[in-house]
């Protein structure tokens, strides 16, 4: 049975609603029963899902949107102040609740195993939401990004699992309070919020802190999850027990191989004692990271790992991430959100391994003028692994614009790491431009945070004509 909605839940009305965290939360409430209404600057597949399920959803953000009895207003860090709904909200006396309270509330009396990390949440979520529904759990779960297989990003089950991403770019990951957390990285982003690595440490420590009694915290192989969790074995509490995820000798959850299969990997794992071999079918050693970490928390959570490994293979994939848009003229199109170096190098290795002797391209879009100002160099870096990049104007998503900060900073970066680089300010012309590049055999890989995935199928309708 469904827990009880939260009193301020009953009635809520959400600004951005047709955002990926918030329509999630929104879409649960809905399936529990709550009356939930909403914004959202534009129209949008999502929306349209959400009136699926009774959710009202008003475009553009006006005062008078607002009902007059909603129970509360929810919002992301993303709301400015003087939008007019929430300024509505004010003169009424209704409740402003934050989106990650809004979803601390949904776990509460469930099971929760919270992901976070600097990248790799929405992937590693997924695949545990898959595996548990695969084992026939009947999870709950709320994800950055839509399933491939149930094309949702978020849902309401019966059993007692909730599987939840955390996000920490404004720190409202703190607000859980999970049985088990997987920590995959911890690197420096979001730099409108963080200034430096020992805040980022600070922050993560505070969400390993809020783990319930008795709980787990698995931490990837990086060197910035492995320091989180030296921080928090010296700060002495002994209830709480860390798995260690990796290729090491010295991780519990051992990587024993990774075999790359064209799109797909072949992975084996050693956990408690058993060998456990698996397909992960999305290309790279990352994706096999996250699906041993996921295996790994899913053991914790008193799961059978033996059938958890097998039903991780159920996982095809998720939005964006190294997502098959489709062939044309022999060139395949493949969707990345990729947008810190980190992650680019990653997704840009993981297709050079899966292309072999074909040439991979990229449609690059930066995004945030904070991230490129701090982070340009190595994204021009990273576009030296491809064969040729067209990099487009910088994204700005809630960011005003940093004078001089521009994408000629990755372009400077990208030739002198010997890359192949092209400005393009205009997208509408990408389509023309790539198809102008490409040639049978090659894979084309458009990729960042922003609006860039919408090239995709264009490119693939040019290249068809």
């Amino acid at each position: 049975m469904a827990p009880a909605i939260p009193a301020a839940m009953e009635r809520p009305h959400f600004i951005g609603i047709g955002g990926a965290g918030m329509s999630g939360i929104a879409k649960i409430l809905a399936q529990r029963g709550a009356k939930v209404a909403g914004s959202d600057a534009k129209d949008s597949p999502t929306a349209e899902a959400l009136r699926a399920h009774g959710v009202t959803v008003h475009l553009g953000h006006a005062a008078e949107h607002l009902a007059d009895d909603a129970s509360a207003v929810v919002v992301s860090s993303a709301i400015r102040a003087d939008n007019p709904e929430l300024a509505r909200a004010a003169e009424l006396g209704i409740p402003i609740v934050h989106r990650s309270d809004a979803l601390a509330s949904l776990m509460d009396g469930l099971t929760a195993i919270a992901v976070a990390g600097t990248h790799g949440k929405t992937t590693t979520t997924s695949m545990l939401a898959v595996a548990l529904t695969e084992l026939g759990l009947d999870p709950s779960y709320a994800i950055g990004g839509d399933l491939a297989g149930p094309g949702t990003n978020a849902r309401h089950g019966d059993g007692e699992v909730f599987v939840a991403e955390a996000d920490e770019s404004d720190r409202s990951f703190q607000k859980y309070d999970p049985q088990v957390a997987i920590v995959l990285n911890v690197e420096l982003d979001h730099h409108a919020n963080y200034a430096s690595m020992d805040e980022i440490y600070e922050s993560f420590e505070k969400f390993a802190a809020k783990l319930r009694p008795g709980g787990t915290l698995v931490v990837g192989e990086h060197s910035g999850a492995r320091e989180l969790a030296r921080r928090v074995a010296a700060a002495g509490r002994e209830d709480l027990r860390i798995v260690t995820v990796g290729e090491g000798e010295d991780s519990d959850a051992r990587i024993l191989k990774i075999v790359p299969n064209g799109m797909k990997s072949e992975v084996a794992v050693a956990l408690d004692g058993a060998e456990h071999t698996f397909t992960v079918s999305v290309p790279g050693r990352h994706y096999a990271h996250n699906a041993a970490a996921a295996l790994a928390a899913g053991a914790r959570a008193g799961l059978d790992p033996a059938a958890l490994a097998q039903a991780l293979t159920a996982y095809t994939g998720v939005g964006r991430r190294l997502q098959l848009k489709g062939e044309a003229a022999g060139v395949q199109v493949i969707d990345s959100y990729a947008h810190h170096p980190t992650e680019m190098t990653a997704d840009l290795e993981a297709m050079r391994g899966a292309a072999g002797d074909s040439r991979l391209l990229v449609v690059f879009q930066p995004h945030l003028f904070s991230r490129t100002q701090e982070l340009g160099k190595e994204m021009g870096d990273a576009l030296a692994l491809a064969d040729g990049s067209v990099v487009l104007d910088i994204y700005p998503a809630r960011e005003d614009p940093i004078p001089g900060v521009t994408s000629e900073l990755i372009l400077d970066a990208a030739r002198a790491a010997g890359a192949d680089a092209t400005p393009v300010h205009d997208k509408d012309a990408v389509p023309d431009v790539i198809a102008g590049m490409a040639r049978p055999g090659d894979f084309v890989l458009t990729m960042g945070a922003g609006d860039v995935t919408d090239l995709g199928p264009r490119i693939l309708a040019r290249l068809a004509n």
